[in-house]
This record gives C-alpha cells, sequence and structure tokens, in this order.
C-alpha cells in the first residue's frame, strides 16, 4: 500500500482539484488515499457545529470516492480519537471533554461523554465511507495526557501509568468498531506506542489494532508488538508536503524492507497545518513535486534514473536537483501556475520591496516615516523616486490579482484569505501604504 495522506485542517482543496490530482497520484504509484477531513467533513444533527463553512457536502464526499475507485486509489478516512482534537474541543459545547482544561489539543478519556461523542463521529464518517475496508483512528501526540485531574485520580487508584491509561481508551475506541463495523480493519499512528512499557502492552494488548509509525520519521522503527500480535505493519513515512521549502523529504537510499509475517504500507503526507491553530504548510499545488520523487521513489526503491525519468514526463518539468531543492521546465501538472507564482512570492515579493523601501537614499532621506506621518516633503526629491515605487506598485499588484484567481479556482475563500496574509500582505501592505502617502 502506497497512500497519500491528504491532511484537511487546512487548505482543502476544492473537488474540482482533486479530479485532477486523483489520476496524478494513481500515475506516479500510489494505489490509496488517507483522508483526514476535520472540519472539512458534513456532520450533520448535534455535530453540526463542527463543520467548517466550507466543509464539503454529502455529494462531495461520495465524488471523492467514485474519484478514488475510478482511478483504483483505496480510501482509508482517519478520524482522530484522542490527540489532534482541537477543532472538537475550540467548541464550548465540548470543552468539559477536555484532558486540560486551558488546552483543546486532547481529550479526557475518563469522561463517559467523551467515548460517546467519538462513536457518534466515527459512525458519521464510517457511513459515508462503507466502501473502505479500512479506518485510521489517528491517537497520536496526546499532548498533556495524564495531566488532568481525573486522570490522576485514575491512577492512583488504579495502580496505573499514563501508557495503561492510553491502551484503555484505545481498546474502547477498537471495541467499538469491532463491534459495530464486522471486517472493518483499524490503523493508528504508534509514536505514544512506544513509549508503552512491554509489561503495559502485554496487558492491554488487543490483537486488534495495525500500527505505522509517527508522522514525519524516515524509518520505520521495531514496534514493540508484546500483547498486540496482529500488529501488522512495517511503514516508511515521509513529509511529502510539509514546512516552507519546495521539498524536504528523508529519501531513502532503498526499498523499505518486510519483515516476514507483516505488510508494508508507506505513507507519504501532505499535511497542510501541523495543528488546527498553526499557520499553512505549503499549498498542495506546490508539493507535487516533492510528492511525485516520493511516490517514484517507492515504487524503484530509491530515486533512481527511472524514477527520475518518470517524475520529469507526468510533471513536464525539464530537471529537478535534489540537493538544490529545485525544478526547471514550465511544468504540466494540475496547479503549477500557482507553484511558479509561490515560487515569485518566495524569491522576489520580499527583496523588491525591501529594496525600493531601505536602499532608494531619496526615501530615507525626504520620505521618512517622519515626513509621511506629518505630510510634507519637497517635490523635487519625491519625484526622483516616485515614478520607480509606482511601477513596483502596479506590477505586484497585477500578478497578486492574478495569484489570488488562480488560488481561487482550487481553494475556498478562507484559505486564499489566509495565505495571501501571511505571505503576501506583511511585504505588499508596506509598499501600498508608501504609494498611498506619496499620493
Amino acid at each position: 500500500m502506497r497512500l497519500v495522506h491528504l491532511d484537511l485542517k487546512g487548505a482543502a482543496p476544492r473537488v474540482s482539484y482533486l479530479e485532477q490530482v486523483f489520476p496524478l497520484l494513481s500515475q506516479l504509484g500510489a494505489n490509496g488515499v488517507l483522508i483526514e477531513y476535520e472540519d472539512m467533513f458534513p456532520f450533520k444533527g448535534e455535530l453540526e457545529i463542527l463543520r467548517s463553512p466550507f466543509a464539503y457536502s454529502e455529494e462531495d464526499i461520495e465524488r471523492i470516492q467514485q474519484l478514488a475507485e475510478q482511478h483504483k486509489l483505496e480510501v482509508v478516512p482517519l478520524v482522530q480519537t484522542f490527540g489532534h482534537v482541537e477543532f472538537i474541543l475550540k467548541h464550548e459545547k465540548y470543552q468539559h471533554l477536555r484532558e486540560v482544561e486551558r488546552f483543546p489539543n486532547s481529550f479526557n478519556p475518563h469522561v463517559p461523554d467523551t467515548l460517546a461523542l467519538l462513536k457518534s463521529i466515527l459512525s458519521q464518517v464510517i457511513e459515508k465511507h462503507r466502501r473502505s475496508s479500512w479506518i485510521h483512528i489517528g491517537a497520536d501526540e496526546v499532548f498533556h495526557l495524564g495531566e488532568g485531574m481525573d486522570s490522576k485520580n485514575w491512577m492512583s487508584h488504579n495502580k496505573g501509568d499514563v501508557g495503561t491509561m492510553y491502551l484503555k481508551h484505545i481498546k474502547e475506541v477498537l471495541g467499538f468498531l469491532t463491534a459495530q463495523y464486522w471486517g472493518l480493519r483499524a490503523l493508528m499512528w504508534d509514536d505514544m506506542l512506544r513509549k508503552i512499557s512491554v509489561g503495559a502492552l502485554r496487558g492491554e494488548g488487543t490483537g486488534t489494532a495495525v500500527m505505522a509509525p509517527v508522522p514525519g520519521s524516515s524509518a520505520a522503527p521495531a514496534l514493540p508488538c508484546h500483547g498486540w500480535p496482529r500488529c501488522a505493519c512495517r511503514a516508511w513515512c515521509s513529509p511529502a508536503g510539509r514546512g516552507k521549502g519546495w521539498w524536504d523529504p528523508p529519501l531513502p537510499s532503498r526499498r523499505p524492507q518486510s519483515r516476514a509475517g507483516t505488510v508494508q504500507r508507506c505513507w507519504l503526507s501532505l499535511s497542510r497545518r501541523y495543528d488546527h491553530y498553526s499557520v499553512l504548510c505549503e499549498l498542495l499545488p506546490v508539493s507535487i513535486p516533492s510528492l511525485a520523487i516520493c511516490l517514484q521513489t517507492l515504487v524503484n526503491g530509491g530515486f533512481t534514473e527511472e524514477a527520475k525519468r518518470k517524475v520529469l514526463d507526468v510533471l513536464g518539468l525539464e530537471s529537478v536537483q535534489l540537493e538544490q531543492s529545485t525544478c526547471e521546465g514550465r511544468g504540466a501538472f494540475p496547479g503549477v501556475e500557482i507553484y511558479h507564482m509561490v515560487e515569485q512570492v518566495n524569491g522576489h515579493l520580499k527583496d523588491s520591496i525591501l529594496k525600493a523601501l531601505e536602499e532608494e537614499s531619496a526615501i530615507k532621506g525626504w520620505f521618512s516615516p517622519y515626513h509621511r506621518k506629518h505630510h510634507f516633503g519637497n517635490p523635487r526629491n519625491m519625484e526622483s523616486f516616485g515614478s520607480k515605487v509606482l511601477k513596483l506598485h502596479e506590477d505586484w499588484e497585477s500578478f497578486v490579482r492574478d495569484l489570488r484567481a488562480q488560488l481561487e479556482r482550487i481553494y475556498f475563500p478562507d484559505t486564499v484569505e489566509e495565505w495571501m496574509e501571511e505571505n503576501v500582505n506583511p511585504y505588499l501592505d508596506q509598499l501600498r501604504d508608501l504609494v498611498r502617502d506619496y499620493r
């Protein structure tokens, strides 16, 4: 299984863009998509409060699955069941379910309402994914577990530790899935499990879960499978689109080897945020060259010449330079216009504006913040820089209008606005203010 993890907690693309991306994923070697919807799922009834204003519709969810099926991609929905639940616990309605009252990161596993809520969420997601034979329950990075009063009381009365408490909650979640959805297989991240003692694992083992490495790890660790005899996963997990660079994947020098009796799964994570509150990572079109390299590396057991040729052919590029994290050529992949425009923003927007504002002597000497505040200046000196600044402003405003139009084809308004606020406006607003004062 070569799964591409679409983490939709930020910059969720329109379904019309997924129509272009899914065939590309299949062509490059993926055979599944792990979809972490968060607030993009069309929750109903009492759960409707969890929906983003731009959440997918039920028809969208069905269309996504049809597209996946059409391109031979297995859909694995991911529902966080312990940590990474800020999109739930940020709401006052569910604040009482927090492990620590101040922090919306993790569930309190001792409040009966926690499991009841998870059953409702899992049921709604699974009911809309009846084709899927897998469900991923997340369960990674359960920050502050054991710090709440309920947890401290439980550990003191049960002579338990945080690991045992963690496993108890996971068993309850898996027990519900086993009882309610016969034949559905569960996946989870293993970072919390690797901190748990062998004794606790033996005592609380369920024999039902399948583990994968923590996102971002470049090699599959030896899993502490004692007491979890059906742990069936060895996996390579690469962040194919996370952070600030065009790509920064830990490319393996050879194909990850399966152990006897295990199943190999490889995950390529396209995280759009590190958590529900963080800034956006790269946009999906910017991540595609990295994703293509990772997929072809998996297919070929390394980034061989054959893999490189395939990437260049499929993406319509002339060359890729891993060491410099660059690629050359016009490109012919979905969203390539955004790829090149983001290159322009990252490489030229800030520098060109700062150069105009800080290196132009007439601005520094005759149009300082003091001059601007008190509305006076010598026209002779102002005219010496005016035409240059006005031209720079006009060029960037025209560019940004085109960029916004391209972004709006792929993303919903909230994503477009956030990306512009984080990446364009901090620099362009300085130029806008200067031009306003100049005029």
